[in-house]
């Protein structure tokens, strides 16, 4: 669905804590009848790959749709497969009715069409996680989510101190009570689009409330910033897109060497000047 026209789009480019240079940072802002949307995305490449292999919505349509995809590290082509399904799902979702079994087909055949991919130029297994969030309404108030695997989407509210709300449960093999593979972790992901794991896909509807935010990140940030560092920072008094590099800069800090992304969309309701009545006087002294 279309929202309204694009505002903005300011990039932005900054220094992570490693004294590397960050991938490009982006600000946006749509502009709906009722209310205002602004979306900002940082990702920084790790020291574990020649390459970030995380992926993220470009913020250069003004359709609400917002995805972040992690390359499952170790795996074959993980920069492609989560650049390809992106790309794939703002193919099949930007004008399309957004609902639960749209999301879930889309999210089903980018799974078999990455699969497919990585099969046809390396025998070896690859595929990417992902966290999706597109408005289903006009009021930019009401929102589908969609999850495979370990990428992140949390709400931080409006109130001071408040921390940040996990509205996802990773797909690991914990969560799901399966026994990982030889040499795993009961906390690595079980679920991914690209390895024909996935029957059902992961999807839940939320509301956004004036100056609430969704946040969608990658494991290589929210697996060094709690809930709470989330909310503070994220609540910061700089430009939205500042914030994001703020909070990657905050899990560098705490020991994150992965790639790491955070795309972040907050929504602020538009006031309106009330109508002035075509009965109304001027008061007389």
């Amino acid at each position: 669905m279309s929202a309204g026209p694009l505002q903005t789009a300011r990039p932005v480019r900054s220094n992570d804590m490693q004294g590397r240079r960050a991938s490009l940072v982006c600000e946006v802002a749509i502009i709906a009848p009722s209310s205002r949307l602004d979306a900002a995305v940082a990702s920084s490449p790790g020291t574990r790959h020649r390459v970030n292999e995380d992926s993220h919505s470009a913020l250069d349509s003004d359709v609400p749709l917002f995805v972040v995809a992690d390359g499952v590290g170790g795996g074959a082509l993980a920069s492609r497969a989560s650049r390809q399904l992106v790309t794939l799902l703002h193919a099949a979702l930007a004008h399309a009715r957004i609902e639960d079994e749209t999301v879930r087909r889309t999210l089903l055949d980018a799974d078999h069409e990455i699969r497919a991919s990585i099969a046809s130029r390396t025998p070896a297994a690859g595929a990417a996680t992902v966290a999706l969030c597109a408005a289903t309404d006009a009021s930019l108030a009401h929102w589908l989510i969609a999850w495979v695997g370990d990428c992140r989407v949390y709400r931080v509210r409006a109130a001071a101190d408040a921390p940040a709300n996990l509205l996802t449960v990773d797909d690991t093999y914990r969560q799901l009570v399966e026994q990982p593979p030889s040499g795993g972790s009961l906390d690595d992901p079980a679920r991914m689009i690209g390895n024909g794991a996935i029957d059902s896909p992961n999807v839940r509807h939320v509301e956004l409330l004036d100056r609430e935010m969704l946040v969608l990140c990658s494991d290589g940030v929210h697996r060094h910033a709690d809930p709470a560092v989330i909310g503070r920072v994220l609540r910061g008094a700089t430009p939205l897109a500042h914030r994001c590099n703020e909070l990657i800069a905050s899990a560098r800090a705490h020991g994150s060497h992965d790639d790491a992304t955070v795309l972040v969309v907050r929504r602020t309701e538009r006031r309106r000047a009330p109508a002035l009545s075509s009965h109304s006087e001027i008061a007389k002294p």
